[in-house]
């Protein structure tokens, strides 16, 4: 009995080992998961480096370096003038440069849309060239982009919930702290639309693949491309801003024309 009792003793396994194993178990766990994570950010970067050939990418450096270095640097690293673009990816400089954006023509809330100043090729170069230097979001594909292959009722029900705040449910635009504004979206690709999602150009929050998916972006851009394409069936669209403007227009014009043909029947009268 003795000698069993003791043999029990010595098989029970102590708290701190236990301990110990939890600890060990999770440090593997979390180191496992820091490598592979690491690894696919650096597939993924490998990847976008590898869709553009090196001479774009040389290209995109020199353009770079004669347009934009002062502001954010040689090496993209950011200056006092402008941030680092490292990480940034391909779709934020596709997005800034491809609407006229960047560079800045002079310093203000925000960053103003003008014709670009680069061609096609020079903007992909640059954008090429900034995406070499971190990973980040690429240029979409066409087929998320192109707004017709979307469910436009989708579409409506997320620019509602997600965008609307901001840029009217019309995609109108409007009005916002300081100066600055969200832009009417009436004229805007469905490329940069999908860009500005994925990057959060000025003030508009980031809404990356977990918030909204590619799929649910595309909706999106068949929504707007629905409204671009279909004019109010109720005639005048007053620009879209509202009930508010509809109402003042009810109030200013439906209840003036009002009261002007009853002060004309009473003059008649007498």
């Amino acid at each position: 009995m003795f000698n069993s009792s003791k043999s029990k003793k010595k098989g029970r396994r102590s708290p701190v080992a236990t301990v110990s194993l939890i600890v060990v178990g999770l440090m593997t766990t979390g180191g496992a998961y820091a490598l592979f994570s690491s690894t696919a950010s650096a597939d993924d970067n490998v990847s976008t480096v590898a869709a553009s050939s090196q001479s774009q990418v040389n290209e995109g450096e020199k353009l770079f370096a004669s347009n934009c270095a002062t502001c954010h640097g040689l090496s993209a690293q950011g200056t006092s003038e402008g941030p680092s673009l490292i990480g940034v990816g391909a779709a934020s400089v596709d997005f800034q440069v491809g609407t006229g954006r960047m560079p800045l023509a002079q310093q203000g809330p925000q960053g103003e849309e003008k014709p670009s100043q680069f061609t096609n090729d020079q903007v992909d170069a640059m954008a090429a060239y900034v995406a070499s230097l971190g990973p980040g979001p690429a240029v979409p594909s066409e087929s998320l982009t192109n707004g017709a292959d979307g469910d436009a009722a989708e579409g409506a029900e997320l620019f509602r919930i997600n965008c609307a705040m901001c840029h009217n449910v019309a995609g109108a635009g409007g009005a916002l702290t300081e100066g600055k504004y969200a832009p009417n979206l009436e004229s805007v690709t469905g490329k940069h639309i999908y860009e500005a999602m994925q990057t959060g150009p000025q003030n508009m929050p980031v809404f990356n693949d977990l918030n909204i998916t590619p799929e649910q972006k595309a909706d999106i851009i068949t929504y707007l491309k629905y409204v671009q394409d279909n004019k109010s069936p109720g005639g005048f669209a007053l620009g879209s801003i509202g009930p508010v403007a509809e109402g003042l227009f009810i109030w200013i014009f439906g209840l003036g024309a009002v009261v002007a043909m009853t002060v004309w029947l009473t003059a008649k009268s007498n």
